[in-house]
């Protein structure tokens, strides 16, 4: 027996999970792919939650890596090496959000194979 799954929830669901980083930089932003992954019956919006999840730990990681060091160096200098390294603080925005926009636009055309997001570690 072929089980088959409406594509537009399929679609609806998996941008929801890919999006949810938009919502904001809080927590709540990962609580959508959880619930989604938890109430879901469809393995590609589950491999989709679970990819935006591993993507949400990644973003926080580097965040975090690049971040912290970033800070500490704008505090010592009195804000002058927050200036200098604005370029890689805007780098990091715009792979983050080319990445997310790859991922939607990839679950409204292809939504029937889970998109993976290239160079991150996978926790799930």
């Amino acid at each position: 027996m072929q089980v088959s799954y409406d594509s537009d929830k399929r679609k609806l669901l998996s941008s929801l999970c890919h999006g949810a980083i938009f919502f904001s930089t809080a927590l709540f932003s990962i609580g959508v792919p959880i619930v989604i992954n938890i109430i879901s019956d469809d393995p590609v919006v589950k491999s989709n939650a679970k990819e935006s999840i591993n993507f949400h730990f990644n973003v926080w990681f580097w965040a975090t890596v690049i971040g912290v060091p970033i800070a500490v160096l704008s505090w010592l200098t009195f804000g002058i090496g927050g200036i200098l390294f604005f370029p890689v603080v805007a780098l990091g925005f715009l792979i983050h959000w080319g990445l997310t926009i790859g991922a939607l636009i990839h679950c409204f055309n292809q939504p029937d194979v889970p998109f993976r997001y290239p160079f991150i570690f996978r926790v799930f």
